[in-house]
């Protein structure tokens, strides 16, 4: 009968043991106390600031050069894109009087600036620095929508915009 009552006691024991080796993890893998100011970082200091999209300079536009609005093509068929009072320049960083095309299919007549171009079959991407392109698009009415953009792909918005429809035979 003896032994019934150490039962319990022993339980007791167990159990403090297992909380207070459980809270000593707990502290010894924390090490935040131990890291010091100048090795803490902060989300806010681990993000570049973007900087605001470049100004488009005056008369900048952006033009289809060998399609002309209500044209019908036969598909597959060429689009050369055009660009005045702008530098046409690779994707990636983002230099003020410049930025690359994109085309938009059957979508927006232009992108609001700053708005950044999604990458879809509406919209195609031409971050290569490419002026011209060739689409196969079967027989219909299209919208297309030329879009020049900065470096990380944020629309100059509807003054570097131009939209034609056409019909693909």
């Amino acid at each position: 009968m003896r032994t019934l009552h150490l039962f319990p006691v022993a339980l007791l024991l167990c159990l403090m043991a297992c909380n207070n080796g459980s809270e000593k993890t707990a502290s010894s893998t924390d090490t935040t106390a131990a890291m010091s100011p100048d090795t803490t970082t902060h989300a806010a200091d681990t993000v570049k600031a973007i900087p605001p999209i470049p100004p488009v300079p005056a008369g900048a536009k952006v033009f289809f050069k060998n399609l002309k609005d209500g044209q019908s093509v036969k598909s597959p068929f060429k689009v050369e894109f055009g660009v005045e009072g702008m530098k046409v320049d690779t994707a990636g960083a983002i230099v003020a009087g410049s930025g690359h095309h994109h085309l938009l299919v059957n979508s927006e007549d232009s992108l609001s600036s700053g708005t950044v171009v999604p990458k879809d079959e509406k919209h195609i991407h031409f971050g290569k620095a490419q002026t011209s392109t060739e689409l196969t698009l079967p027989p219909g009415k299209y919208k297309l929508t030329l879009q020049f953009a900065d470096g990380i792909h944020r629309s100059y918005g509807s003054q570097l915009a131009a939209t034609i429809n056409v019909t693909v035979k």
